[in-house]
């Protein structure tokens, strides 16, 4: 039997509403090769095509079996199978075990490609295992305390694990698709092989985090949670040992930093190791909601009630002095508390699988320079970010609520006295406030003068009572790890930066697929003896 993938097949949404996804594609298939002599294998690609709001079409690319061949045209075309190339051991000999630091998907993609090439990698995680930190994050959400080491940003899993679980990317590496096919064999829905814009979801990312750690572990590796990396050890340049929890030195000849764009102690320990750093551009700005619904008409049209899934957007206005977009927009989703400082508020968004909830919610952004930097420290950049949360707490009261606003009462400076048809999904509890004095006025003026501009292209994003909170300061690392080529530390032999929290990626699917590659040139150079 010969596999071919089918490309272009456009279906109404109604008519799938009506037949069934399966059921319509086959069909299609039917009327494009002329024959029944087939059999559908499934889905390889499905997006969305809402040019047309008076007929939203769903655009397939299946996969059949066929015993023979095709005539191949531009819509039929040989399918090939992504095969992930193994990896050939290097010469230089290594008898100390690689430490990987921190367990999102840069240190955990990291740890798995070198656990697979025989390495057994110790990997060290600051927060704890994914079921104690997610009972950790949802008590302080009702009020608790807050675990400076276990919480939206650390913890197994990293800070993706209390998002969407977002897979899109914008980079166009191969390795993305291995990505997708780990995770869905780790438990995630197959459906992420297929969709545009694939996701996960908070709730479906806990199986998979876990099945990943154990095939790690099965393979050999070792998981230290509640284990923080306190300093690193260099001798004539090279890494020596790593220090956990101020108290125990373990040897090492290569320490992977991938830390996460939070781990601001950790920062500042490299910094004063002398590790070349650099400061970052970042985005900061609020979390803005809306009716999902809104959404889904403005998006879709009337044609909206034959989709089952919730609407997206993006938006990205550019101006003279600095860009303002859109950012991990949260179909059916909630805004969260991600706070990782005591005295300091940030916020976030986060979906479930079913993005079912009442409000759809994005971060509202714009683009902080390093000429905005306070000084032109390489730490700077942290600094401000500290600045923004400490307004934020304190505009809630310091007590931990969320600062909220009407979008039309920010624009005209003036506090908000009630909601409108759009109530705050807030995890917590929220107080009204002038926003205007929680972020910087450079970044309140952009956000404010980008509304005509978006809401041309969006009309429903303008809408008086969509609520606004404060602050959203975590939108990628304002520091740079700056790293050769082969990946390892400009500064420091053995030392090998990795994923968002070193400045090389952002989101779920690049800081993975940077882990890899890391790996990948630890295999390449060294021969475990262990």
């Amino acid at each position: 039997m010969n596999e071919y993938e089918i490309r272009n097949i456009s279906i109404y949404a109604k008519r799938v509403h009506d037949e069934g996804l399966d059921a319509s594609i086959e069909k299609e298939i039917c009327k494009k090769l002329g024959t029944k002599n087939f059999r559908y294998e499934g889905i390889l690609r499905k997006s969305i095509d809402a040019r047309r709001k008076d007929s939203i079409s769903y655009i397939i690319s299946a996969l059949v079996s066929i015993d023979g061949s095709l005539h191949t045209d531009s819509g039929i075309v040989a399918h090939e199978k992504y095969k992930y190339t193994p990896l050939v051991p290097g010469k230089e000999k290594l008898r100390k075990r690689p430490v990987v630091i921190g367990s999102g998907p840069s240190g955990l993609f990291c740890a798995y490609i070198l656990s697979v090439n025989g390495f057994k990698p110790l990997i060290l995680e600051k927060g704890s295992e994914i079921n104690e930190r997610q009972k950790k994050v949802n008590e302080f959400w009702k009020g608790g305390t807050l675990d400076e080491n276990t919480n939206v940003q650390f913890g197994e899993g990293g800070a993706g694990t209390f998002s969407d679980g977002k897979l899109v990317t914008r980079i166009s590496d191969p390795r993305s698709r291995f990505v997708l096919e780990k995770m869905a064999e780790a438990g995630a829905d197959s459906r992420i092989l297929f969709e545009a814009k694939p996701h996960i979801g908070t709730d479906r990312l806990t199986t998979v985090i876990k099945n990943i750690r154990e095939e790690i572990i099965n393979l050999g590796g070792t998981f230290l949670f509640n284990t923080n990396a306190t300093d690193i050890h260099i001798r004539d340049g090279q890494i020596h040992a790593i220090e956990i929890n101020d108290e125990t030195e373990i040897e090492t000849d290569i320490v992977i930093a991938a830390t996460g764009h939070s781990s601001r102690d950790t920062y500042e320990m490299l910094f004063k190791r002398d590790i070349t750093m650099e400061q970052k551009p970042f985005s900061a700005g609020l979390r803005i909601e809306h009716l999902q619904n809104d959404v889904n008409l403005s998006q879709w049209g009337k044609d909206s009630r034959y989709i089952a899934d919730a609407a997206e957007y993006s938006a990205n206005h550019k101006m003279p002095e600095r860009n303002v977009y859109t950012f991990c927009m949260c179909p059916g989703g909630v805004v969260v508390n991600a706070s990782s400082e005591n005295n300091m508020l940030t916020v976030n968004g986060m979906s479930y699988s079913n993005r079912n909830g009442r409000n759809a919610n994005s971060a509202w952004v714009a683009e902080i320079k390093t000429t905005d930097f306070p000084t032109g420290h390489p730490l700077a950049g942290i600094e401000l970010q500290r600045q923004m949360e400490k307004a934020a707490y304190k505009a809630g009261g310091g007590t931990g609520f969320a600062p909220v606003q009407l979008l039309a009462d920010f624009v005209t400076g003036e506090k908000s006295i009630s909601f409108g048809r759009i109530k705050p999904s807030y995890t917590g509890e929220t107080t009204m406030a002038d926003l205007n004095e929680v972020i910087p006025n450079y970044v309140a003026k952009a956000l404010i003068t980008s509304l005509k501009g978006i809401s041309a292209k969006l009309p429903f994003f303008k809408a008086s009572d969509a609520v606004l909170t404060g602050s959203e300061t975590r939108t990628s690392s304002p520091i740079r790890l700056r790293r050769y080529s082969n990946m390892q530390s400009e500064s420091t032999k053995g030392l090998y930066p990795a994923g968002e929290g070193a400045g090389y990626a952002g989101g779920i699917m690049s800081a993975a697929v940077d882990g890899i590659k890391v790996a990948e040139e630890i295999v390449k150079r060294y021969n475990y003896l262990g």
